[in-house]
């Protein structure tokens, strides 16, 4: 049977990863990867998730099966920190999910089974999986302009122009905040113009919150996706913990759903977890429930937020002293837009044959579309860095 398959092909990021493995000249840099790093270049246990794992491993006297929707109260406590005070519990349903990308295919099902004929129109560029994603469901997937790579902004709007030919009932996957590969944000104002546009159109967004309080802080991160809510009747939300928890491996996600009323959320739920069954059946359990010790326990969560605004300050600093480093290495305001985005990610709108030239000749590996990791700046050496990155420009 496998003589008729062919090798799929190599993923990109994970060819990079093995390319730095292998490369064995001293101070190369790593700015692929897109995985929070500290200043020693570590992705450390936060010291709040570490002391709930210890209470967990203490208390838990159980390993049997939670259920399809997963961790209730891990659910409840997710759906609070992304909607907020304002979000409206009966309209609003959640199951926790084997990490981002499970909570993304999740929903991706129940799109396929409310809305079989719909589009998922996606921003121009996205995070490379969410077509293959919305795909794999059996979705039909469209672009819409997003970013601006001569200005590093975003290209608002073309836009709102390209999502306005949108059928009624197609989906629009947004990014909530920290844009992956751009980190060019929409900005309140800007929101606010999506949100109305998705109401008139009768566009169901789909938000996609996979790093909230990395970019502004916790709530700021999540402005934008309460605007929408507040201003439609339908929405669907794909979070992740990997990043604000750093527990990457352990695969903590969670699916949410707010439907016109009780009833229809309940409805759609149940169908959501149709599918969860087929899919994986039940959602693990240690990462989210260590989320969930963190979230419950008022002095957890404020050691958790403490060390997430250091996280983000730490990136913020790194973002300012590149966009410096490369404005005197280039004498230019070329890179300035570094220091206004935000999150993990910059695109450097460089070419790939200079993104070649850079790996081959001064040893900093980057995806090839010049997405760059902020987090993994070599924080001594951003002048030589920045000369490196200026020495390949035409």
């Amino acid at each position: 049977m496998f003589e008729t398959l062919q090798a799929a092909p190599t993923d990109k990021i994970l060819a990079l990863i093995g390319l730095y493995r292998a490369d064995p000249r001293a101070g190369k840099v790593d700015l692929g990867v897109g995985v929070y790093k500290d200043s020693d270049g570590r992705t450390p246990v936060m010291c709040a998730v570490r002391e709930a794992e210890k209470r967990l491993l203490q208390d838990q006297d159980s390993k049997t099966y939670l259920g399809l929707a997963g961790d209730l109260a891990f659910n409840a406590a997710m759906t609070k920190l992304v909607f907020g005070e304002a979000g409206d519990p009966a309209r609003i349903r959640t199951a926790q999910a084997p990490g981002g990308s499970g909570a993304l295919r999740l929903v991706a099902e129940l799109i396929q089974r409310s809305r079989p004929g719909a589009s998922v129109w996606m921003s121009s560029p996205t995070w490379p999986n969410h077509a293959p994603i919305m795909r794999g469901a059996g979705l039909k997937t469209r672009d819409y302009p997003y970013f601006d790579a001569r200005s590093g902004t975003v290209s608002f709007d073309a836009m709102l122009d390209a999502l306005g030919k949108a059928e009624p009932g197609d989906v629009v996957l947004l990014h909530g905040c920290c844009h992956n590969p751009t980190g060019a944000n929409l900005d309140a104002a800007q929101w606010a113009a999506v949100a109305d546009l998705l109401a008139h159109k009768h566009l169901l967004p789909f938000i996609d919150i996979a790093y909230q309080g990395f970019g502004e802080g916790l709530d700021a991160d999540a402005e934008g996706l309460r605007i929408v809510a507040a201003r439609v009747p339908e929405m669907l939300v794909a979070a992740s913990c990997s990043k604000n928890f750093a527990v990457y491996r352990d695969r903590v996600g969670a699916a949410m759903v707010m439907a016109g009323d009780s009833a229809q959320a309940d409805i759609a739920m149940s169908q959501m977890l149709a599918a969860a069954r087929t899919l994986y059946s039940m959602p693990p359990d240690h990462g989210a429930a260590a989320v969930r010790i963190v979230l419950e326990d008022p002095a957890l969560r404020a050691d958790w937020e403490s060390e997430l605004e250091d996280m983000r300050q730490r990136m913020l600093r790194l973002r300012v002293a590149f966009a410096e480093a490369l404005r005197r290495q280039s004498n230019s305001d070329r890179f300035d837009f570094i220091a206004e985005h935000r999150g993990m990610f910059s695109r450097l709108g460089l070419t790939e044959h200079q993104v070649e030239r850079l790996r081959d000749e001064h040893a900093v590996y980057m995806v090839g579309d010049s997405r760059i990791n902020v987090a993994g700046l070599p924080e001594d050496r951003l002048d030589d860095l920045a000369k490196a990155i200026v020495s390949v420009l035409d």
